[in-house]
């Protein structure tokens, strides 16, 4: 990885030359601060910064959570001391125009388009927002289906919109049920159907491409929730993919996609993207502003958006990390997701023939589902054995930081028939998600630590120490 104090210093070196740029002028002194109050301010700031768990480190494997790369970081830094907006070019005239490129640089690696209209957002809550928004003023009065495993901001947003919720069942894998789908199609009430790449809790990829089908056969519009799995297209598309082609393909054919820079892009927070097949959406965000939009006669990307204010510096960021890791395959950012994938499934190998922990799903990504095998063979026990190790793991002096999902009882019964059922209509079980190429070298050693610490929750029964 390269080093963040080397990419720092061409960034301070930008913001000091832009200032110089501009003459001198008396710094205010009321902006002044007392060095013995700031050292003070910066100590209590580092400790209780100390407060966090190691994302960086592949020990953690828990949420879809890791460091900026230092390029991101310093570009960044570099843009937010000029602090632009993004809203107009009246605010980020540069940034706008690097934000304009990103939209193209996306589009393309979805294979969307070159006339795809969209913008970065905030977060992909942000932009599934818009992408909604758009839906419900393109199918006023109709309702919005989603996969139960969707993410819960669908659910959310649509409140929000004042939109019906169609809640769709997923299969055992974790993917929409097309069936299930079809008859709520059948009622003419749907307008829209959320799918998702990526989901959040399985990492698993909604048969998009069958759903085409559906979409020609009902006129629904398709929604595409990539925030988390969309940079995976990089790899869908490569001569011998690394993940399933179909679902991935699928996007370039569908109305509008949301992914996450902050997530696969190797971005900070907050670095979303809404895009749309057909720019002609442009026109629902139509609207007058008396006081901005003056400086220029080509778009802004306010005039497009339903965020305001919005930083400049997270275009600037993406924009200069996707100048030295492209989006391909076999170079830039691709061998950054397929180590990733190789990592999860090497994980999913090892769990396979494992006595203390047993594999829950095959992943589809970097996302690891997997659950304890306790002495008492009850799904009650596997939840109390799940939270144990959760916790011992994180506590231990050579921790590990995982994290945990709840999923049907049921459906843990039909991935291990010599557990009980007890009555547990939802249990706990394991989650890891790789999402750092360094997991790739490190598989083993969460392996290990997991099997002791599973080991050690084993002699429990039903949460109480034998």
């Amino acid at each position: 990885m390269t080093s963040l104090d080397r990419q720092l210093a061409p960034a301070i070196e930008i913001a000091e030359r832009f200032q110089q740029r501009w003459g001198p002028y008396q710094p205010h002194r009321a902006l002044e601060v007392d060095p013995e109050q700031l050292a003070a301010a910066w100590r209590e700031y580092a400790k209780r910064l100390d407060d966090n768990y190691p994302f960086f480190h592949p020990r953690y494997a828990g949420q879809m959570l890791k460091p900026p790369h230092p390029v991101a970081v310093a570009a960044y830094l570099a843009a937010m001391t000029i602090n632009p907006n993004n809203h107009a070019l009246d605010g980020g005239p540069a940034t706008g125009a690097m934000e304009k490129e990103l939209v193209k640089d996306l589009a393309a690696m979805f294979h969307l388009p070159g006339d795809t209209l969209g913008h970065l957002t905030s977060s992909g809550t942000i932009a599934n927002l818009e992408a909604l928004w758009v839906a419900r003023q393109l199918h006023p009065g109709k309702a919005i289906a989603y996969s139960q495993e969707a993410h819960y901001t669908h659910e959310r947003m649509c409140g929000v919109l004042g939109v019906d919720t169609v809640p769709v069942p997923a299969d055992d894998a974790g993917r929409i049920d097309l069936d299930a789908l079809e008859r709520e199609l059948r009622t003419g009430a749907v307008g829209t159907v959320v799918l998702t790449a990526g989901t959040t809790g399985l990492g698993a990829l909604d048969p998009i491409h069958q759903a085409l089908e559906l979409r020609e056969r009902y006129g629904c519009r398709l929604h595409v929730d990539a925030a988390y799995g969309g940079f995976f297209a990089l790899l869908a598309w490569a001569d011998d993919p690394l993940v399933a082609p179909e679902p991935l393909r699928a996007i370039a054919a569908c109305d509008s996609v949301v992914v996450d820079p902050h997530k696969h892009g190797l971005q900070p927070y907050g670095c979303g993207a809404v895009l749309f097949r057909d720019p002609g959406v442009g026109r629902l965000y139509q609207h007058d502003s008396p006081y901005t939009y003056f400086t220029s006669d080509e778009l802004h990307l306010g005039e497009i958006s339903l965020e305001c204010s919005r930083a400049g510096a997270a275009a600037g960021a993406l924009w200069l990390t996707l100048r030295v890791l492209p989006l391909e395959a076999e170079r830039g950012l691709g061998p950054v997701l397929a180590a990733g994938v190789r990592a999860a499934r090497a994980w999913a190998g090892l769990l396979e023939s494992s006595d203390p922990l047993g594999l829950y799903l095959r992943p589809e990504l970097d996302i690891v589902t997997y659950f304890p095998r306790p002495a008492e063979r009850t799904l009650a026990a596997v939840d109390a054995a799940s939270e144990r190790i959760l916790r011992d793991a994180m506590t231990d002096p050579d921790p590990v930081f995982l994290s945990t999902l709840r999923v049907a009882g049921e459906r843990l019964l039909r991935r291990d028939p010599g557990l009980r059922g007890g009555g547990a209509d939802q249990v706990r079980i394991l989650r890891s998600v790789l999402m750092k190429p360094e997991h790739e070298h490190y598989v083993e050693a969460l392996h290990r630590q997991l099997a002791r610490f599973a080991a050690g929750a084993a002699g429990e029964r039903g949460g109480q120490t034998l």
